[in-house]
């Protein structure tokens, strides 16, 4: 008995796929490359003339000063920094860079100024909306739904998550969802409460 268990155990494990571990890999938001149209902002230390923010063009390439043409849309971000340090030290002598990955999100819905914006991944859903100018009158910043592809990623997310909590991408979709009737007309109706109750009250105590 204890042998057939051992022998079923054992066809269990290697039963597993062996990809599962390399695809969770693949999916977490360090592995992920830039995308057309995001950008990178990098600072060199006293050289201004090769800090600034840089787009990665159509074909996920990116120019840089002194580097020249990189192809960025194969290599990982949590590779990214390494990447760049070390072809920087080509030509400067231990070079300091800070790297910041800035993603392209689409911020819609009931905002001020939809559309596309560049947005660090440190900060927060409220951050990224208020870039769009902020939620409309109309606007529920506690309904605010994740978009990918057409399809919805995820509904109710707080709107002080980051967006690397939330695992946003390049080319998601923010949507921020208009107030329920209830929300957007409490004042209407709490007046017309109070003045229905005037007139009540006035014929009764009449």
């Amino acid at each position: 008995m204890r042998t057939r268990l051992l022998g079923l155990l054992t066809i269990l494990l290697f039963a597993v796929p062996a990809v599962s571990v390399g695809q969770a890999a693949s999916n977490s938001p360090d592995r992920i490359a830039l995308a057309p149209g995001d950008m990178l902002r990098i600072a060199v230390w006293r050289e201004p003339d090769m800090s600034g923010d840089f787009l990665v063009d159509e074909l996920g390439i990116v120019t840089l000063p002194l580097l020249g043409k990189i192809n960025v849309r194969t290599i990982p971000l949590a590779n990214l920094r390494d990447t760049l340090i070390a072809a920087y030290s080509v030509q400067l002598r231990n070079p300091t860079v800070t790297i910041t990955p800035l993603r392209r999100v689409f911020v819609l819905g009931e905002v001020t100024k939809p559309g596309p914006y560049a947005a660090d991944p440190t900060i927060t859903l409220a951050g990224v909306i208020a870039l769009a100018g902020g939620a409309t009158p109309g606007g529920d910043l506690r309904r605010i739904r994740v978009l990918r592809d057409g399809a919805v990623m995820a509904t109710r997310v707080t709107a002080g998550s980051t967006l690397a909590m939330t695992d946003i991408r390049s080319n998601d979709q923010i949507f921020v969802d208009r107030r329920g009737w209830l929300d957007r007309n409490s004042t209407l109706l709490a007046s017309a409460v109070v003045s229905v109750t005037t007139i009540v009250l006035t014929l009764v105590l009449r």
